[in-house]
């Protein structure tokens, strides 16, 4: 009695350690796999639409990658939260990623195969599994970067398979206890069986865990597909529980994405399970009671979610109004502003990290818009283009304190080395477009100036002043373009136009002091002109601090002195042919001439 007491407590301990090694693992492999996928995976969020089956794709394929339908379904709520994908939209990708959680299980369901052959003898993940182990612990030790992230897929998926085993193993002797076989014979019952596989995937948070445990009980020969089939349903309907916590505090349509997830499982469950039991009564399934295996279970549950999918696909409308019955809106309610970056996402970092990017460039598209029409009103005033600057700049500012916030919790995450990059290319970038947005406030405050003292400008200030505008305005168009566009060979082209910009202000200076001296431009403009040169120049310098950001952030370093003194003072033949080619472009005409100089600068009004 007291050894199968001791063996009873020892097989509890194995069983835990089994279930810790199972869970680690199929962590670990999950996110290994969205590290190293973290490219690709943007491209396929990228390709959002409105069409359902697209919808449905796109989440079967995000989760067959990171392995978790929960994780896709709070991407989707984070998605909706941030206004990147509309409700409608969200309803696809929730149904492709109950599909998409399938694979797990067939996975582990290949550790069931037995025979005699050595092919099928080398399909049993248990046979290889070892051996995959042990070249991921080597390419994860030694390699770096791609190959590091790969061989920690390997080692995820070993250790998986060793808790798996573990699990097995440990439950063994409980196929002869009797209490054991009555408990499974109990969740015959369609609302037990519903109910414990719930609470079981609520409390681990993962419907593909979940699925694995109930396969590794099937070895153990207590678990009929009388006692699996509504054990799965309900794992379906516990992994919900995931999405329901993330939007809490979101606003009303993620909510409502949250509740879609709800009852597309549970209306699902319902059905499948109506149907199952109806036609069980009718005709018999001949392997009602017969003991299940690894590969039924990962049968039923692709069953299950494929049909539940295409019978409920055709009513994704219906679902939507529910959802909306259940968070309704009413009149009292103010137009809900969408989260610029939504804390959900940094579950996936690849994809938080790409949000973050396209945020970042919808910054540097206001400082664009803003400055232009900050240089407008220096030439002629507008009360309502002066509000929008100012609107801008502090939209400018709000966007800095969200960007520097999230990209702190993103650096504190597991990222791919690409991540890593656009990270810290984020970090060192965003401030200097927040001192171009001040810089145009600048302007405006010159420009005020200029209207309230009424000073006019020589023809020949303005002609100055029109070259030395086009150059900047050729800067801060470039450095914004780059930035979208992760352009580096674009980037390396700021510098030597900063160098124009540069030697513009100087000649501008030289040129109104000799017209000063001439008696053809008063003193008052000078002081103007010294404030708006000073901001043009400074505005030229962040540009160029973006670009050298960018580009030694690429090369793994930051050195910002030194690249500059590289390429001013090294004898780049590029830079000095790229000078050359931008100082051609912006010259000034003779001192007296009437040749027309590049036009004033043009508000673009309206743009956003």
């Amino acid at each position: 009695m007291d050894v199968y007491y001791e063996m009873s407590i020892f097989n509890v301990f194995t069983l835990m350690g089994g279930i810790a090694m199972f869970l680690y693992g199929m962590d670990l492999m999950g996110k290994a796999l969205e590290q190293t996928a973290g490219s690709k995976l943007q491209g396929i969020l990228s390709s959002m639409t409105s069409s359902p089956i697209r919808g449905l794709l796109l989440g079967m394929a995000v989760t067959a990658v990171i392995q978790s339908s929960g994780a896709t379904t709070v991407m989707a709520v984070g998605f909706v939260n941030s206004g990147l994908m509309e409700l409608h939209q969200a309803i696809g990708v929730i149904m492709g990623a109950n599909i998409g959680t399938t694979v797990t299980g067939w996975l582990l369901s290949l550790s069931g195969l037995e025979g005699d052959s050595f092919f099928i003898n080398m399909l049993n993940p248990n046979a290889w599994s070892p051996i995959l182990g042990f070249i991921g612990i080597w390419m994860f030790m030694l390699g770096k970067d791609r190959k590091r992230g790969i061989g920690q897929i390997m080692l995820g998926f070993a250790i998986l398979m060793a808790g798996m085993n573990t699990m097995s193993t440990s439950m063994a002797p409980l196929a002869d206890e009797q209490w054991f076989m009555d408990l499974f014979l109990s969740f015959s019952n369609p609302i037990l069986g519903v109910v414990a596989g719930a609470v079981l995937t609520a409390i681990l948070q993962s419907s593909s865990a979940s699925v694995g445990i109930l396969q590794a009980l099937s070895s153990t020969g207590a678990v009929t597909y009388s006692a699996a089939v509504p054990i799965i349903m309900g794992q379906n309907i516990g992994t919900t529980v995931t999405a329901l916590i993330s939007s809490t505090g979101a606003n009303k349509n993620a909510k409502r994405t949250a509740f879609v997830h709800l009852y597309f499982n549970l209306i699902g469950t319902v059905v499948f399970l109506c149907g199952f039991y109806g036609l069980n009564a009718l005709i018999g399934f001949s392997f009602f009671n017969e003991n299940a295996n690894t590969f039924g279970i990962a049968i039923v549950h692709t069953v299950f979610n494929v049909v539940t999918t295409a019978l409920l696909l055709p009513f994704n409308r219906l679902l939507e109004r529910l959802a909306i019955m259940t968070v309704p809106d009413s009149p009292a309610d103010k137009v809900e502003e969408h989260a610029l970056l939504d804390q959900r996402l940094l579950t996936t970092p690849s994809v938080a990290v790409n949000r973050a990017m396209l945020v970042g460039g919808d910054m540097a598209e206001i400082c664009r818009t803003s400055l232009l029409q900050a240089m407008s009103t220096t030439r002629k005033w507008d009360d309502a283009i002066a509000d929008e600057v100012r609107r801008k700049e502090d939209a400018v500012d709000h966007y800095e304190d969200a960007l520097g916030t999230y990209l702190v919790q993103l650096s504190s995450r597991s990222l791919s080395k690409e991540d890593t990059r656009t990270t810290n290319t984020l970090l060192h970038t965003i401030g200097d477009f927040e001192r171009i947005s001040d810089h145009s406030v600048n302007l405006l405050e010159a420009a005020e100036e200029i209207r309230d003292k009424n000073i006019r400008f020589s023809d020949e200030a303005l002609d100055d002043l029109s070259v030395l505008e086009a150059a900047l305005q050729d800067i801060v168009n470039r450095t914004v373009d780059a930035f979208q566009k992760h352009d580096c060979y674009a980037a390396g082209k700021i510098e030597p136009l900063e160098e124009v910009v540069d030697g513009l202000v100087r000649e501008v200076k030289t040129r109104h002091i000799a017209r000063l001296q001439a008696g053809t431009c008063t003193i008052e403009y000078g002081f103007v002109l010294d404030d708006l040169l000073t901001d043009y120049e400074r505005i030229a310098d962040h540009c160029s601090n973006i670009a050298v950001a960018m580009i030694e952030v690429a090369d793994d370093k930051f050195d910002t002195h030194e690249y500059l003194n590289n390429i001013k003072n090294g004898g780049s033949v590029k830079f000095e042919q790229r000078y050359e080619k931008y100082r051609g472009r912006y010259t000034f005409p003779p001192e007296g001439s009437a040749e027309s100089e590049p036009a004033a600068v043009s508000a673009p009004a309206g743009q956003a």
